[in-house]
């Protein structure tokens, strides 16, 4: 099944819902069924009627199964470091990489990556500020200097247009990152890269499984990171991944924080003399966390898939609701859902604000909330030059603010749950019909 919300099977589909629901004509208009009832703000019975506990379970996660036991259990039994290896070698097989070391969480694979780029101090990576700290403040330890870029509003991502705006002749490298499961468009971020001589990096932190042009996220990027901990898409409460296209980095990166591997590189690595004693640090993932993500790996497709379907039953029917917006996927990309189903409100076009529209969508039993995502450039690491050797510009970031603006999240169920999508998508429509009460 493709996640795709560009194909012809996504627009058939939406078409079918639409016509079952009855809910929403052409022109945007809400039924009239909808729109007889009262909003729960005015004392009406709420659209939602399954119990806080019943949703919070209906979006649990992590879930382990019997394959996770068995895994960790044998681990238990027959301790060892077997199951690190094992999952590198699984990880690059499915993700087409040829090299992938295996980290203690997603942080340090990231400051493993930055130590192999071996960039001068003073090197900028461009980096959009929307994004958790560890996709930035781990440049610091190298001298490296993040560059901000602006994201896209509508996807959260990468924004290429601001990203030439914002080039100097000291950006060496760029890291895309596929927030929330969504792909960045990485044939034109690779085109770029080649234009203006960057590494090209990727921090798939939230996109495990995702594709791009039939390519894996994870594998377009001379590196790229995934994380294990306990929200994502493979969780292992804690762990990280670093894959590597070229030896070099992928020696350079081992060095930094595993003295065990050193020694077995090839003859001719300049990195084989530092066996026993790594270049700083120790990173190894435990092999009990490893043995964890390796069990869920066979199943992370079918997983991805029911969960974007779910997705699909909700979205394709309240993504018709005038100024409710839902963030494009590119047309040849497959995306998968992470932790949150993120929408925007075009307060102009719907005829209410977010808070207001937020406020009665609670009142109807939907777990929505206004999503105001913490912005890197905004902390006060960036701003202090005692942190960095070359302190960071701090700029305006107009497409940040807009999405913290207008996002709304709602919860990515993790089982199945079809009748609360169904009264989810009630609650919405309700709302949206009586809108104009909410001024």
């Amino acid at each position: 099944m493709r996640n795709d919300q560009s194909t012809g099977g996504a627009s058939h589909s939406r078409r079918a819902i639409l016509a079952a629901a009855g809910a929403v004509a052409a022109g945007g208009a809400i039924g009239r069924a909808r729109g007889a009832e009262s909003l729960a703000l005015e004392g009406g019975r709420p659209a939602v009627s399954a119990a806080p506990a019943r949703q919070v379970e209906a979006a649990r996660w992590p879930i382990f199964g019997p394959e996770e036991e068995a895994a960790v259990l044998s681990l238990l039994r027959n301790p060892g470091y077997g199951p690190i290896e094992d999952l590198e070698r699984d990880w690059s097989e499915r993700f087409a990489v040829p090299f992938a070391r295996a980290h203690c969480n997603g942080t340090t694979a990231l400051a493993s990556m930055y130590f192999a780029l071996d960039l001068p101090p003073g090197s900028e990576v461009l980096v959009p500020s929307y994004t958790f700290f560890s996709s930035i403040v781990p440049m610091r330890l190298f001298g490296l200097v993040p560059r901000f870029v602006d994201v896209n509003p509508r996807t959260l991502n990468f924004d290429l247009d601001d990203a030439r705006r914002r080039l100097t002749p000291s950006v060496r490298a760029m890291l895309p990152v596929h927030w929330m499961g969504l792909p960045c468009p990485m044939d034109d971020m690779a085109a770029f890269a080649r234009e203006h001589g960057l590494a090209l990096l990727e921090d798939v932190a939230h996109a495990h499984g995702a594709s791009y042009g039939g390519k894996p996220l994870g594998s377009w990027g001379r590196m790229s990171i995934f994380s294990y901990q306990a929200s994502k898409p493979l969780p292992a409460m804690e762990g990280g991944m670093g894959t590597y296209l070229e030896r070099d980095d992928f020696e350079r990166a081992t060095a930094f924080g595993h003295s065990e591997h050193p020694s077995r590189f090839p003859a001719d690595s300049r990195y084989r003399r530092y066996a026993g004693a790594s270049l700083g640090l120790k990173l190894r993932i435990n092999p009990l966390a490893a043995a964890l993500v390796r069990s869920q790996l066979p199943k992370l497709d079918a997983r991805n898939e029911a969960g974007a379907a779910q997705v699909r039953r909700l979205n394709d029917r309240i993504a018709q609701l005038p100024g409710l917006v839902e963030p494009p996927c590119p047309p040849d990309a497959r995306r998968i859902y992470y932790a949150n189903n993120i929408l925007f409100l075009d307060e102009s076009k719907a005829g209410a604000s977010r808070e207001a529209i937020v406020k009665a969508l609670q009142a109807e039993g939907v777990r929505a909330r206004a999503l105001s995502y913490p912005l890197q450039h905004k902390m006060a690491i960036y701003a202090e030059a005692e942190w960095w050797r070359h302190p960071p510009a701090i700029p305006d970031l107009p497409g940040s603010d807009e999405a913290n603006r207008t996002a709304i999240a709602l919860p990515y169920f993790t089982s199945d749950v079809p009748e609360l999508v169904d009264q989810y998508a009630e609650a919405f429509e309700k709302v949206w019909a009586q809108r104009s009460k909410l001024g």
